[in-house]
Order: structure tokens, then sequence, then C-alpha cells
């Protein structure tokens, strides 16, 4: 571990003062080579899926495993998205000058060596590995046991596009062991390595936390809600829509629904046919009292009911919770009580409703009228992200390029002094 993080420091130095040109050309190749390299790369990827269904993975994981030719397509069009990019490294926040005549310009810098952690999704080894390339970053790429062969395929796709560009291929590395005690010694190298971003369950992100020695970006779970507004019924069809969207488009991921919070006002209408469309795709609902009595109501009785833990649950399956709220206020004082400050979204027809609750729900995105799961990097604009934020200093929300870049201040003098 210790020679892996030496090397990718080395190439760290290297990769700060590569050129836009250089980077690209690394992205526009593995591109190519991702495709070129097909067989292959599912074939590893098969060996993975077949080993977590021997070891009882549950399906929502199996599926987060899974790679194909389409999710290839995308990963290569990843790559060219972040290629197309501008390059933020080297670029002026801010310049001053002071009355001595010392010029001040603060330009965006690499943090240096990156450590990423992750479960289950290769894709991640293309996406991460692409924005730490292009902001000129060195990293190295710690998935988990169950994706192994598929992330050591992927990761050398990258190293042949950065040697291809003439940049060190440790720029991109990996351990050759996923165990615990080898990913406990990284945590220790804080004079190697400047930053760690863990993705997955909560439990992995708590115990980087507790154990790394070096600086922590982090989001502990996604605990995501939807709230019907008293008029969100004017629109009920843009409402279902949303709802399960956000639910259900995807579930073994942290931007999908957990929560629905609906108030009173729109309970007997609204809420019945949203619920019966969600129990007709397989979704368990866990409902509160009053939730639960205006199911019974109109005859949708197949729910459990909801206890203590049910509002703090992320599922990351086919359940959601179901709360009835008194007011905008009590659906925000929920989302702080039991949120996890990553995505909620208000259904609404009345433009200050949305304004208010995006004011006051303190997480890193909060939309009017649109799905939870819009909350990525690829879907703002990003090409990619390396993971989302629900911490709030550096970074928060969707992390891509310009999240992983930190500034210095350059001065350029003509023989200034202190006096």
């Amino acid at each position: 571990m210790l020679a892996l993080a030496r090397n990718a420091r080395a190439a760290a130095r290297r990769m700060a003062a590569a050129t836009r040109e250089q980077k690209d050309a690394a992205l526009e190749f593995a591109a190519r080579e991702l495709l070129r390299l097909r067989d292959p790369i599912l074939q590893a990827n098969g060996e993975d899926v077949a080993q977590a269904r021997e070891h009882g993975l549950s399906a929502p994981l199996i599926e987060r495993l899974k790679l194909d030719d389409t999710v290839l397509l995308r990963l290569a069009a990843g790559l060219r998205q972040v290629a197309a990019l501008p390059d933020p490294v080297g670029s002026e926040i801010e310049r001053r000058t002071r009355p001595n005549g010392l010029v001040l310009r603060r330009v965006r810098v690499p943090i240096g060596t990156i450590l990423l952690i992750f479960e289950s999704r290769p894709n991640v080894t293309v996406e991460a590995g692409s924005l730490c390339l292009k902001s000129g970053n060195a990293c190295i790429l710690r998935g988990g046991s169950e994706a192994a062969a598929s992330n050591r395929s992927l990761v050398q796709v990258l190293r042949s596009g950065l040697e291809q560009a003439g940049l060190p291929a440790d720029a991109i590395g990996t351990p050759a062991t996923s165990a615990r005690a080898a990913l406990e010694e990284l945590l220790k190298l804080d004079t190697h390595i400047d930053l760690v971003i863990p993705r997955g369950g909560e439990g992995l992100i708590r115990v980087v936390a507790q154990q790394s020695r070096i600086p922590v970006i982090k989001h502990y779970k996604g605990v995501c809600h939807v709230y019907l507004h008293a008029d969100a019924d004017a629109d009920a069809e843009l409402a279902k829509r949303i709802v399960l969207n956000s639910k259900l488009q995807r579930v073994g991921v942290c931007n999908a629904a957990e929560t629905l919070l609906v108030h009173r006002a729109v309970v007997d209408t609204l809420l019945p046919t949203v619920a019966k469309d969600l129990l007709a795709q397989g979704c368990e609902l866990r409902c509160e009292a009053k939730a639960r009595a205006a199911l019974a109501a109109a005859g949708l009785t197949q729910v459990t009911s909801a206890d203590e833990r049910t509002f703090y649950s992320e599922y990351l399956d086919k359940i959601l919770s179901v709360k009835v709220v008194e007011s905008l206020e009590e659906a925000v004082e929920h989302i702080e009580t039991f949120g996890s400050r990553h995505t909620d979204t208000i259904v609404t027809s009345n433009a200050e409703a949305g304004r208010r609750f995006q004011q006051l729900v303190d997480s890193a995105s909060v939309f009017v009228n649109a799905s939870t799961r819009l909350a990525d990097g690829f879907e703002y604009g990003m090409g990619a992200e390396i993971g989302i934020s629900t911490d709030k200093l550096h970074a928060r929300g969707p992390m891509g390029l310009e999240e992983l870049t930190t500034y210095k201040w350059l001065g350029d003098g003509s023989g200034q002094v202190r006096v």
C-alpha cells in the first residue's frame, strides 16, 4: 500500500503540469479502448456477477454491479463528455492589485492524490478516474471485492489512455487486494494521500471517517424526500410521475426517494392515486397512522405500519415510507429531523411555496417539481461525478471537476517588501 501511494504521489506531481491536450487525448483513447475491449470487460464483469449471486448479494446490489453494452456506451460517452469540459486547472478565480503594486492571483490547482473507496458499482471506476485525470489529480481506486475483476479491467483501460498521452500510468491505480487490512493501511498514509472520498453504504462511510488520518468528504446515506404540497393534486399526473420516478426508476442508489410526505389537504384525493401505482409496481408502503387510514378508506389495505425506525431508513429497495403532514413547515421539520441533507423535492403549483421549500430545506440539492433522481453529476452537465457530498465544507452535492481542485495564491512583484 505504501508503494502504491508513493507512486500515486509522484504521478500527481507530473499530472499537475499536464496540458489539457494530453489529458483530453488520454480520455479519448480510453473511450475507444473501452469499446474495443468490450468482450474481456464483460467477461470479467460476468465473473463478478456470478460470484455475487453465489455469495447471496441482494438483487439491487447485483443490479448495481452489472455491466452491459448500454452501460459501456454510456461510460464511453461520459469519458468524451469529460474531455469536452473546460479544464479547471490554472483558471483564475480572482485577481487583485495591492497599493504597493503586488499583483495577486488566486488560481485553481489539483488537490493532489485522492483515495476513492466504493462498493458494487464498477462504473464508478471510469467516472471517478476520468474526473481525477481531467482535474490533474492522481487517484487510487479501491473498489469492493464483489467487483474486483471488473475494476481491474477498467483501471487498465484508463492507465492505457494515460500512457498513450505521455502521462504517468500510476496516476490511476488500484490495490492488488481488497482486504480490510490494506484499506486500513491506506487510511494512515496522510503524507502521501490528500483526500479520501468513500462511496457506499452508511457502515462503510462511518468506518472510513473514523479510521482515516486523511480528510474525508462523505455522505452517510441518502434519505431523500418527495413532499406533495396542499395543491399538488392540481396536476395529479405530474405528481404521480415525480413520485414514481424518484422511488422506482432505480431503487438501489442514494438519490432514490425513501420517504413520501403528503399534505393533509390532498391525502384523500392524491395519495390513493399515487399509492395504487406504487403498489402495482411492487413497492411496499410503510405508513404512519393517518396515511394508513386514508389508504384503507380508499380500499388499499396492503400496506404496513411505520415504526420508530421507518423514517430514518435508507432502503435502497422497493420500499417507501409515507407520512401525512399538516403544513409545509411540518414537512420541512420532518426533513430536518429524519433526512440526510442529500436531495429533497416539493410538488406544487404555488411558486411561493416552492421558493420557501428551497429556502428552508438544508440539503445539498432541493428541487421544485422534479425527481430526486436528477441529483447526479451527469444530469448536472458535469460529465460524471466522483460522488455526492452532504458535507458543507469544500464541496456539496454532486462533485465534478471544480470540486476536485483547490487553489493557491500567485504573487507577481517587482521588489515589494513588507514594511
